[in-house]
């Protein structure tokens, strides 16, 4: 053996602990740690021959790399729906490294940590109040949760043309249709072969909406005349939390031949929540639907879910299946996760999911969700009230989405917005809307309070002066 790695396993209590202590820290500074990294330059090694052992190598990562490590993860970064991970989920994801399980079969010898991830599955249907008849499985992130539905709905369309679209792939092009699509469906259809130009989009609502016009999707289904489609909607966009009308669509689904996916990555956590839970009003009618851990969940990274209705398993072993590989047994004679998703390796990410649930609760996540909203309610008003900003859209939920003040400050958004987020103290993105420059602050964080957003409105108020920005 190695004398380094030796040496390290005779003292992993101590690299343990080192390693812990770093977390606390960084932790406990966590709030008032820059939300913006400083580029710096970093020279580039080569690999030490000899190797340096564990507790050098944090050191040398200390010196050298951890500085370019921002807040993300606190209570003032606001950007791409980035949630924090509760101290819960920490633990679930320590346990998740230390025991390094690849989670694959269900039943049988070996590795059976995909009980843990049924389980999970189990409890997050329990969360979401979704019927026991949706299967499930954890992958890195909604993007490769669409993935993993929308490939399904491919072999689906083909079905309907007598078509194993997974053995002789896409030969016939397959009908999309959605209003206003992430742009992670976008990049699945690309990497499902299926193309990422094929999707027709359907009208939007009157009235600064990003749902679908019903009516006009309704004409679009007459049109078809019985020709099977794809349909893409949204359970919460990106810009405006906009949910498409689910009871409208379910009744639709009844009458007519089409595979219903619901992207609802961060808007399914609305359900949580009595206040909110109307905006999923009929979304248990959906063939597959997408939903993202390490946002509002507030899980580390990467961690997000599908779910398929159970009546299209065989249309996801079909999709997926290993059918190749003799020592990996037939794919149809047991549940198994190698025939079920995309990877074939994967770490028990639903192990920091199972312990955030068990530790919060319904009422917990509840709470979060609802304080999430809460503080985008509260920010929002300070945009409607100021004199220098704007509101974009309604805050629908946890999304704020404005811009400066007059149609002469359209230039000086992306720079305003630059020099905001340099001050450390908060982050933000960028965003179009009805083609405007706007900027656009999400709220998910388990840790963010009214507080913070004092502390951004500061900032602000100080870099309209500071710019010289007039909005009167």
């Amino acid at each position: 053996m190695n004398q380094e790695l030796k040496n390290d396993l005779l003292h992993i209590d101590d690299l343990l602990e080192a390693v812990k202590l770093q977390g606390l820290d960084f932790l406990d500074k966590l709030p008032n740690r820059p939300t913006t990294s400083k580029q710096i330059n970093i020279s580039q090694e080569n690999l030490n021959t000899q190797g340096i052992g564990g507790l050098n190598a944090l050191q040398s990562f200390n010196e050298k790399l951890e500085k370019i490590i921002n807040s993300s993860t606190g209570p003032r970064y606001w950007g791409f729906v980035t949630g924090g991970a509760t101290p819960a989920s920490i633990m679930g994801d320590w346990l998740a490294g230390i025991y390094d399980q690849n989670t694959q079969a269900s039943s049988g010898q070996g590795d059976l940590s995909a009980i843990i991830e049924l389980e999970t599955i189990n409890l997050l249907l329990d969360l979401f109040n979704l019927p026991k008849y949706f299967l499930g499985g954890f992958v890195s992130g909604a993007t490769m949760s669409n993935f993993t539905c929308l490939a399904v709905a491919r072999q689906w369309f083909g079905k309907q043309f007598g078509f194993d679209f997974a053995k002789e792939g896409v030969t016939k092009k397959i009908k999309i249709l959605a209003a206003t699509p992430h742009s992670s469906t976008i990049k699945s259809l690309s990497m499902l072969g299926i193309g990422s130009n094929t999707i027709e989009k359907l009208k939007i609502m009157r009235g600064n909406r990003e749902s679908i016009d019903i009516d006009y999707l309704k004409q679009k289904i007459t049109e078809l005349n019985g020709e099977p489609f794809i349909l893409v909607t949204s359970g919460g966009t990106v810009n405006t939390v906009d949910f498409d009308d689910f009871e409208a669509i379910a009744k639709l689904k009844n009458e007519h031949n089409f595979w219903w996916h619901i992207d609802a990555a961060f808007g399914a956590f609305a359900a949580c929540s009595p206040k909110y839970q109307h905006l999923l009003k009929g979304w248990e009618h959906a063939d597959s639907i997408t939903v993202d851990c390490h946002k509002w969940l507030n899980v580390p990274y990467e961690n997000a879910f599908f779910l398929v209705k159970e009546e299209h398993k065989m249309l996801q072993t079909e999709t997926f299946q290993n059918s190749n590989a003799p020592y990996l047994g037939n794919p149809l004679d047991n549940f198994s996760y190698l025939n079920f998703l995309p990877e074939n390796s994967r770490r028990l990410k639903a192990l920091p999911v199972w312990f955030s649930l068990k530790a919060y609760g319904k009422k917990g996540y509840r709470e979060i969700v609802e304080n999430a909203v809460e503080t985008a309610n509260y920010f929002g008003l300070f945009i409607e009230n100021s004199e220098h900003f704007e509101l974009l859209a309604p805050v629908r939920l946890n999304t704020v989405c404005f811009t400066l003040t007059g149609e002469e400050n359209q230039s000086k958004v992306n720079d305003f917005l630059t020099g905001l987020n340099d001050t450390g103290k908060v982050f933000m993105t960028p965003t179009v809307y009805n083609e405007k420059k706007g900027i656009r602050a999400a709220f998910v964080n388990w840790r963010t309070t009214k507080l913070d957003i004092d502390i951004a409105i500061e900032e602000m108020t100080k870099l309209i002066v500071k710019k010289h920005i007039n909005t009167n």
